[in-house]
């Protein structure tokens, strides 16, 4: 982990075959369905009932404080678990598992460098079957840290400003509008950067090193001291 910033974020498939079975570790698995992970999954994983932990009124926005306690105990995930989340797309999701336990302040957890692709490629073991909880663990959300959140209002006020970067992760038919992907409107928002995604992994579907990352990040114009607002 010596060539990330945040070495401390992540976890390598060696480290968590050699603590599969500490008592207080959940590994959850982000899917958006249940197929691929019956077929296969990590040993001891628990899957997640959604992908990307957002509310039931308002599908666009996180779960509220209640929905996130209720669906964080529905794995398992107590105050004092370690979770190490862990995905099939390039770490899309297992990223966002890990914002949305750190708005709810919940910092113990890691994500799975490189996840399911990743962990076969080492070799790692696998199991069958569905999803297994015990139930009994208690997650009690702090209040929702909106420091590291965004909102219309925010980017809105951001646009134009010289210190801030807006930086659109979306597929490049998306940010010039040809796709509209069932949005409102197509196109992007005004001052944007494009930079997809995808471009920040490699083909194992590790994160590209902090040097790598630094390098298409300066070039969309952002700094380490730079504001970013990523949609």
């Amino acid at each position: 982990m010596a060539d990330y910033a945040a070495p401390e974020l992540l976890v390598d498939t060696a480290w968590l075959r050699e603590h599969l079975t500490d008592p207080n570790i959940r590994v959850l698995e982000m899917a958006q369905d249940s197929s691929s992970f019956e077929s296969g999954h990590i040993p001891g994983a628990a899957l997640s009932p959604d992908w990307q932990i957002k509310g039931s009124e308002n599908k666009r926005l996180v779960a509220t404080p209640a929905e996130a306690k209720a669906w964080f105990e529905s794995v398992g995930i107590g105050d004092d678990t370690l979770v190490i989340g862990y995905d099939r797309t390039r770490n899309r999701d297992a990223a966002r598992l890990w914002w949305v336990l750190t708005y709810y302040g919940h910092t113990s957890v890691k994500v799975l460098n490189g996840g399911w692709e990743k962990w076969t490629l080492d070799g790692g073991p696998k199991e069958v079957g569905p999803s297994r909880v015990e139930a009994g663990e208690t997650f009690t959300p702090a209040p929702a840290n909106h420091d590291i959140e965004s909102t219309v209002d925010k980017l809105t006020a951001a646009i134009g400003k010289p210190d801030v970067a807006i930086w659109d992760i979306r597929a490049a038919d998306e940010f010039d509008g040809t796709n509209a992907r069932g949005n409102a409107r197509a196109g992007h928002v005004p001052g944007a950067k494009h930079l997809e995604w995808v471009n920040l992994v490699n083909d194992d579907h590790t994160f590209k090193s902090a040097d790598e990352l630094w390098a298409l990040a300066g070039g969309i114009g952002i700094t380490p001291e730079t504001e970013v607002h990523v949609y």
